[in-house]
């Protein structure tokens, strides 16, 4: 194995699981990625590949059938996965945040009921805050769900649901009237269960087609229309005591999710790195290969720091979460500088390749084509930053 991101402490059984999924994505996705994207397919072979290994379970705690294994090894797993091909991380990322959101903070009930059947794959899980109108700002969320009875009723549009056809379970965050003055004490997490497909999922629940995306394809993002869904006060993550504390509850999931994305960013960038250090000694030009030119060298002796940082910074973010520790500002700073520096390193890799990174028989093409989607996903550099600048000003603010 390459020196390149090695993660140091690691115990024989995560050692074993990354070795298995590096075998995995060698073989079974990298020779198919290419062919995939470009149709835009969704990739059920790898997928039915990760259901055997059991990855949809892999946080999941043993007793509800899953492996228990840590924050830090699900990011190396995905930073595995994303390597061979970023749609396919995609594919577990929102799944795993709506399992963690059912393990920390789910009842009794609903932990027994999902939790067995997401760990074998067989129920998916998607993840909702956005909609239309509104990017970072979660306080301008219109979707609302209006008490009936000992029911809910839910209007209103949400967007960018990556697994938003494939899943079962879609943790919504919609707004609710709890009283409070404070507006993100007026957001309730709803479990809204659904069928798989397109269409009218469940009654007064549409998904509507797929939206077409400059890369990230495969897996699918669309949106999720309510029209009067009616939903149980049992359908609220947490029971209906848990009421006004959606907003809080997401943000719990955000942190596991911008560690996954930082994880994401790595694998890209690795893989940036692998094809652009090949090409460079395979490529001649004035009597020599381009890797024995200086500008070359220093190229790829830049991109493979960036890396090793961005590598770290996810690291150490995943370790405090899994530790009980508060990781904001960490997992901000590994998503801030894992996404950044992924759009680096693939430019970089790209620029190696000089002409042909601009065709599509060549690999680099499709990563520069995912690279950017990171820079927005689970929250853009800007709200990475007001985060970590905010934490800061936490511990060093001036006192009186």
């Amino acid at each position: 194995m390459a020196r390149l991101a090695q993660t140091h402490g690691l115990t024989e059984i995560q050692t074993d699981i990354l070795a298995t999924v590096r075998t995995f994505v060698d073989k079974e996705i990298i020779p198919h990625a290419q062919a995939l994207e470009h149709a835009d397919e969704y990739p059920s072979d790898i997928v039915d590949g990760m259901k055997e290994m059991g990855l949809f379970g892999l946080m999941i705690p043993e007793e509800y059938g899953g492996l228990g294994e840590s924050l830090l090894t699900y990011a190396l797993v995905v930073e595995e996965i994303a390597r061979g091909w970023m749609s396919v991380s995609g594919i577990i990322n929102t799944h795993f945040i709506v399992a963690y959101l059912l393990r920390q903070h789910g009842t009794d009930e609903q932990k027994q009921r999902l939790l067995p059947k997401m760990a074998t794959g067989d129920v998916r899980g998607a993840f909702s805050m956005s909609e239309p109108a509104l990017g970072s700002d979660v306080s301008a969320i219109s979707t609302r769900a209006k008490k009936d009875g000992d029911d809910y009723l839910i209007t209103g549009q949400k967007m960018w649901l990556t697994n938003g056809a494939q899943s079962s379970v879609v943790a919504t965050l919609v707004k609710t009237d709890q009283g409070e003055e404070s507006v993100y004490r007026n957001m309730t997490t709803f479990l809204v269960e659904k069928e798989p497909g397109y269409g009218e999922t469940a009654p007064g629940v549409t998904v509507p087609k797929k939206i077409e995306k400059m890369g990230y394809k495969g897996v699918e993002t669309t949106e999720l229309i309510f029209d009067g869904a009616r939903l149980p006060a049992t359908a609220i993550l947490g029971g209906p005591e848990k009421a006004g504390r959606g907003f809080y509850q997401m943000m719990d999931g955000i942190e596991v999710g911008r560690v996954n994305v930082a994880a994401r960013a790595c694998g890209i960038a690795i893989r940036a790195f692998e094809l652009g250090v090949s090409y460079a000694q395979q490529r001649k030009t004035f009597g020599k290969a381009i890797v024995d030119h200086q500008a070359i060298a220093f190229k790829l002796a830049e991109m493979a720091t960036k890396i090793e940082a961005a590598h770290a910074l996810t690291v150490n973010a995943a370790r405090l979460k899994d530790a009980g520790q508060r990781n904001d500002v960490e997992a901000g700073m590994a998503k801030l500088l894992a996404s950044e520096y992924c759009a680096e390193v693939t430019q970089e890799a790209f620029r190696i390749h000089g002409g042909y990174g601009y065709s599509k028989e060549y690999e680099i093409e499709r990563l520069m084509r995912e690279a950017p989607f990171l820079l927005i996903g689970e929250g853009t550099s800007e709200i990475q930053k007001t985060i970590i600048s905010r934490g800061l000003l936490r511990e060093y603010g001036l006192k009186g």
